[in-house]
C-alpha cells in the first residue's frame, strides 16, 4: 500500500518545481500516478527534499543516529568507532543508517594517538609503519569497514607510511579519507592518492594552485567548518593562544572556485578527549550555513549533503528523489534554497519509507 503525499514541491538538485504528489511503496519513493491507493500526508506548501547526509560523524550510541534523525540526518558516515558499537548501531529501523570506516588508523607517536590513548580499542588503530600497511587495511576489511579513515596527524606518519595504506585500500577496492588539519597534512595526503580529504587546515589556507590539482585529480573535500571555527572558540575561549578561523573558511572558498566537490560533513562526537564536540543532528544545519558563508550557493550546499554526498560515497540508492530510490525524506515548510536556515524548519522526517519526526 502506498503512502502519498500530496502538493509538495519536490527538490530536483537545482530548484524546487510545481506542487506535485509523491509516494512511498516499501520503503521506496514510487509515481504516485502508478502507487494505488493508501493513506495520504496532506504536504500542501511544503518543500521535500533528500534525507540528508552527515559524511562526519563519530558514533556515541542509540541516542547518536535518533538525533541525527530528530534532525533530518537519515544517513550518517561515521569515522572511527569500535566495531562492536557500529555493529550494534547498523540494521536498525526508524534511525539514520551508518556506514563506517570502522577504527582510523594512525601512527603511534602521532598527537592523536596520545589524544585518544585512553579510548577503548586505541592500540588497534595504530600502524607503526609502511610494513604493517597491508594487514591493518585487512584487518578493516575483515571487520566490515566501507572505506579507510587514515589520521595524516604531523608528527606522525611518514609519507612512505600513508602511501601504503592507501595502495593497500585501493587494492581492495576501498576510498580512503585522510584528516588532515595542517597545512603539512593536506600536502601528504594530496602526494599519497587520497579520495577525500575531511577537515580544512587552520593554519594557512589551501591556496588556489593546490585546489587546482586537487580538483584535476579529482579529489573530494569535507571541510567539517562547523569542528573547525568550535575549536577556534574553545581556544580563544579558554585564553589560550590559538588559529584563526578564517584559514578554513578561505580553504573552502578556494576549493570551491577550483571545482572541488565539496561535502557536508561535522565531526559530531561525544568523546571527552576530541578537541570540539559538535552535537549530533543541530550541527549539519550550521554546517550548510557556515558552507554558504564560504561561497556555496544554498542548492549546492543542498547537493553538497544529499546528492554530492550519495555520489562520493557510493550510495547509489539514495540522495535524490526518484522512483526505486529509498525514501530517506524531509518535508520543509520553506524553501532552503532561498534561505539555508529552512532547512531547520522540519515538519516531517520518513526513514526507508518509516515515518520518524512530523506529519501524520
Amino acid at each position: 500500500m502506498a503512502t502519498v503525499l500530496r502538493g509538495v514541491r519536490v527538490f530536483d538538485g537545482d530548484g524546487f518545481g510545481d506542487p506535485t504528489d509523491v509516494a512511498i511503496v516499501d520503503g521506496r519513493i514510487a509515481d504516485a500516478a502508478q502507487a494505488g491507493a493508501g493513506p495520504e500526508v496532506a504536504a500542501e506548501g511544503g518543500f521535500l527534499i533528500p534525507g540528508l547526509i552527515d559524511a562526519h560523524i563519530h558514533l556515541a550510541g542509540p541516542q547518536t543516529q535518533e538525533l541525527l534523525a530528530a534532525s533530518g540526518v537519515t544517513t550518517a558516515l561515521d569515522m572511527s568507532s569500535p566495531p562492536p558499537l557500529v555493529a550494534a548501531m547498523r540494521g536498525r529501523t526508524g534511525v539514520a543508517d551508518i556506514r563506517s570506516g570502522m577504527l582510523a588508523l594512525t601512527s603511534p607517536t602521532s598527537a592523536h594517538a596520545q589524544r585518544m590513548s585512553a579510548v577503548p580499542g586505541a592500540a588497534e588503530t595504530h600502524v607503526p609503519g609502511a610494513a604493517e600497511a597491508t594487514d591493518a587495511v585487512e584487518r578493516r576489511l575483515a571487520q566490515g569497514a566501507d572505506y579507510l579513515k587514515i589520521v595524516v596527524d604531523l608528527p606522525g606518519f611518514d609519507q612512505e607510511t600513508v602511501d601504503a595504506l592507501v595502495a593497500a585500500a585501493h587494492d581492495h577496492g576501498l576510498r580512503t579519507v585522510a584528516h588532515a588539519s595542517r597545512s603539512d597534512a593536506v600536502d601528504m595526503a594530496e602526494r599519497a592518492g587520497v579520495d577525500v580529504l575531511t577537515h580544512v587546515p587552520l593554519d594557512q589556507p589551501i591556496g588556489a594552485e593546490q585546489a587546482a590539482r586537487l580538483a584535476s585529480d579529482g579529489r573530494v573535500v569535507v571541510p567539517t567548518l562547523t569542528m573547525m571555527r568550535e575549536i577556534v572558540d574553545r581556544l580563544a575561549a579558554s585564553g589560550a593562544p590559538g588559529p584563526s578561523y578564517e584559514p578554513a573558511r578561505e580553504s573552502v572558498r578556494a576549493l570551491h572556485a577550483a571545482g572541488v566537490p565539496i561535502i557536508a560533513g561535522t565531526d559530531a562526537n561525544e568523546t571527552p578527549a576530541a578537541p570540539a564536540s559538535p552535537t549530533h543532528g543541530t550541527s549539519l544545519h550550521d554546517e550548510l550555513a557556515l558552507l554558504v558563508e564560504a561561497g556555496l550557493s544554498p542548492d549546492e550546499a543542498l547537493r553538497a549533503t544529499t546528492s554530492a554526498a550519495a555520489d562520493h560515497f557510493g550510495l547509489d540508492d539514495r540522495g535524490r528523489i526518484a522512483p526505486g530510490l529509498r525514501a530517506d525524506l524531509v518535508l520543509l515548510d520553506a524553501d532552503p534554497t532561498i534561505d539555508i536556515a529552512a532547512t531547520r524548519d522540519i515538519r516531517g522526517v520518513w526513514i526507508a519509507g518509516e515515518r520518524v519526526v512530523g506529519v501524520a
